[in-house]
């Protein structure tokens, strides 16, 4: 990619500008200067944002709304066949996929952060953009989901920092140009692309390898280090143990969500952090934002300040509420791994009984980590499992939730007809009975967690609304 392409160019058009991918991209190159128009289907709170910036949004994509553009950008999800697309591709104007432009941006700041990982990427990413905005620095961010403090999922500034959360689906992170990169962990996801956890720490090793200043990687996961071996580069480790430069002590889970522990730096204490966040992954996750932090000049008080402020990114075990003394929890967690983590945390806080609603995500995952997914939603109390939600593919694989139920043995699923099309009429009806099944059984005292990728949090509002109407 030329990372020069944006020299010489005043009126950029984004296909899809609602996209949580799309916004911080806009956001970034308003700010710039740029004339910026856009399109999208829905209306939506994001679409809201674009235009009070200034920015025209055009409802429905249709050739016309390119006009006067210079450079056109969409994201992946727009089809070959969609007619904006179409003229765009026919118009000789230059057009880039959002990955794409995503890597140009990166190439222009003097300190972008580049977060990646398997598991985390949002919320590290998210912590890292807190401390340093609390701590008012005015950077730059290109986040994965809502952070509240910045008011959605990204943020344009006039320094010369950026953070960005790098995702290696698809080898997009391999499009930027990390100065400073965050490697969390890595892990066997994406099979369907990768082929094998090998290629997989093959393709962060090359991320690794882009970067130019400095590497935090996870001391503790054996797959990073792997990745990371041999390379000639600054490299700083965070981890569970003193063997890595950043660690925790004394780590105590109170109150629920709370958890607090001593920062270690090479055997010294920098000082005691509070996270509202729960779970020993949040610990990495938040060791590993204080070594990116700490990196950029922002002192510690500043970082305490920060962490204890920051409350989730939506969607990363964000409670949603309490109905009739039972509480309600979502998180985005999709893969055995991230499920692992937010189901232990789940059961360390002491509830009566943890009902985890789960919705498998794409049919390759699902098929191809079927025996890990059974295990670890053996976890919680009880599991309830949703139809699966095939997104971008179609159901070659001949897996059904029944697979997945009779693997754990003991959960709650309803039985689907496994012939009929998928519509949201029959995901409607499948969400309606568990929300029926979970009014009629869970009690004060009770977590429900919603977990997946894709609108398994629907269930949650459609039960707390129902037992709201009850308790009335």
């Amino acid at each position: 990619m030329d990372n020069n392409i944006l020299l010489g160019k005043k009126h950029i058009h984004f296909i899809g500008i609602g996209g949580s991918g799309m916004y911080p991209l806009a956001q970034i190159l308003h700010s710039q200067g740029y004339f910026i128009t856009g399109s999208d289907n829905n209306e939506t709170e994001t679409l809201d944002a674009v235009r009070k910036m200034g920015i025209e949004v055009f409802i429905g994509q249709r050739a016309e709304n390119i006009s006067g553009a210079d450079l056109i950008v969409h994201t992946a999800a727009i089809m070959e066949d969609n007619p904006e697309l179409m003229a765009a591709r026919a118009s000789g104007v230059p057009v880039l996929e959002r990955a794409d432009l995503l890597g140009v941006i990166t190439s222009r700041y003097e300190n972008a952060v580049c977060v990646s990982g398997t598991h985390g990427k949002t919320t590290a990413t998210s912590m890292i953009t807190q401390i340093l905005y609390t701590a008012g620095i005015d950077l730059s961010a290109y986040i994965g989901g809502k952070l509240p403090c910045i008011g959605g999922s990204g943020l344009a500034g006039k320094s010369d920092i950026l953070v960005c959360e790098s995702c290696e689906f698809e080898d997009h992170y391999l499009k930027l140009s990390p100065d400073i990169s965050v490697i969390l962990n890595i892990d066997a996801d994406h099979l369907d692309y990768f082929g094998s956890l090998e290629n997989i720490i093959a393709s962060f090793r090359k991320f690794a390898s882009n970067t130019s200043k400095l590497l935090i990687v996870n001391g503790s996961d054996a797959n990073t280090m792997k990745a990371v071996e041999g390379l000639d580069k600054r490299i700083i480790t965070f981890g569970s143990d003193s063997s890595c430069n950043y660690y925790p002590e004394n780590i105590r889970h109170e109150n629920g969500l709370l958890t607090t522990f001593d920062a270690m730096h090479n055997g010294e204490k920098l000082g005691c952090i509070t996270l509202n966040v729960a779970g020993i992954h949040n610990v990495l996750n938040a060791l590993a934002a204080i070594a990116a932090t700490l990196e950029l000049g922002t002192d510690f008080a500043s970082i305490q300040k920060g962490l204890e402020e920051f409350r989730g990114a939506k969607r990363r075990f964000e409670k949603l509420g309490c109905v009739n003394g039972i509480t309600f929890v979502d998180d985005y967690a999709h893969h055995p791994t991230e499920l692992e983590a937010a189901l232990r945390a789940a059961m360390e806080m002491n509830f009566r009984k943890v009902w985890a609603v789960f919705q498998p995500f794409t049919f390759s995952r699902t098929k191809l980590l079927l025996d890990d997914f059974a295990r670890v939603l053996t976890i919680p109390d009880c599991a309830v499992l949703t139809d699966i939600m095939g997104s971008r593919e179609k159901n070659t694989y001949g897996i059904f939730t029944r697979h997945l139920a009779e693997k754990i043995g003991d959960c709650i699923w309803f039985p689907q007809d496994e012939t009929a099309e998928w519509t949201d009429e029959r995901k409607y009806a499948n969400f309606t009975q568990i929300c029926d099944y979970i009014c009629e059984n869970a009690q004060e005292g009770d977590l429900v967690i919603t977990l997946g990728c894709g609108d398994a949090y629907k269930i949650a509002k459609m039960i707390m609304t129902k037992l709201s109407k009850e308790e009335n």
